[in-house]
């Protein structure tokens, strides 16, 4: 087991990451890096640390340095797990970023646009999940927990990581919830379910949105789901300026965690260095 990557090791290491109340999420994000890395390795996924220090420098070349690090991370937990440590590799090192992309910064007017896009397409249901994304700024892996009986009650109870929050659905999103379950007749359960009456994921989401850019007018590399919870925490804090609490809405442990969510656009960046006037 603890020589190569095998469909095996795969499911056994994602049935630990279970038991070890990671979220679905990131089970199926470390899953498809293994998955991916074993086709990269030679001989059939076998183990050993040049082969993933050659990896890892293929990657680098592809990849942003985040996402590569969000790669190590998986690899280095899988290590661990098999008690492989001696494979185990270095984050990439990155100095931390002022400011976001502006290609990849949603705004207020983009938001209102995909919702009046998805409403004169009549998709009703991928409306209300934007719509629910930001208006509680929630994650779409959390988006089950917004049950019928949660619209009753005024409020979702949210499981994530081993972490429990309450998340209040505003009146205004809790009527539109209300209508949508009483047209679709649930009763109990998700508000948001698939023809077969389970849970939406992420990649029926994603796909929906890519599909509603163009009638939007919205670059598409600004629309995935999370972006919706970026966008929340941008408007909340510009409303109230209290990150303490917008910390604990987003369910964040640290405080340097919800500051990246509130990093300024390269464009703002770039006007607040044209007013210091060091220029003539």
């Amino acid at each position: 087991m603890n020589n190569r990557i095998t469909e095996a090791s795969v499911a056994a290491f994602a049935a630990h990451l279970r038991r070890e109340e990671r979220s679905e999420s990131t089970v199926e994000k470390y899953c498809r890096v293994l998955a991916s890395l074993r086709r990269e390795l030679p001989r059939q996924g076998a183990l050993d640390r040049p082969a993933l220090l050659a990896w890892k420098r293929g990657v680098a070349q592809r990849y942003s340095p985040a996402t590569v690090n969000t790669m190590i991370a998986a690899v280095n937990s899988y290590c661990e797990y098999i008690g492989r440590q001696d494979c185990c590799l270095s984050s990439l090192r990155v100095q931390r970023r002022i400011f976001r992309e502006q290609s990849r910064e949603l705004t207020r007017g983009e938001y209102l646009r995909l919702l009046e896009a998805a409403q004169r397409q009549g998709n009703d249901r991928l409306r209300l999940i934007m719509e629910t994304l930001g208006a509680t700024g929630i994650r779409i892996s959390e988006l089950r927990f917004v049950t019928a009986e949660a619209v009753r009650r005024g409020r979702a109870t949210v499981d994530c990581k081993g972490k429990r929050r309450e998340i209040m659905l505003p009146k205004t999103l809790r009527r539109r919830l209300e209508g949508w379950l009483r047209r679709r007749g649930i009763a109990s359960g998700p508000v948001f379910v698939s023809a077969a009456g389970k849970p939406l994921d992420r990649s029926n989401i994603w796909r929906e949105l890519k599909r509603l850019c163009s009638a939007a007018r919205v670059d598409s590399r600004k629309v995935f789901p999370h972006n919706f919870r970026h966008l929340f925490a941008v408007i909340y804090y510009k409303m109230y300026k209290d990150m303490s609490k917008l910390a604990d809405l987003l369910g964040h442990s640290s405080i340097n965690t919800t500051k990246i969510y509130l990093m300024e656009s390269g464009r703002t960046h770039e006007r607040q260095l044209e007013r210091l006037g060091m220029v003539l």
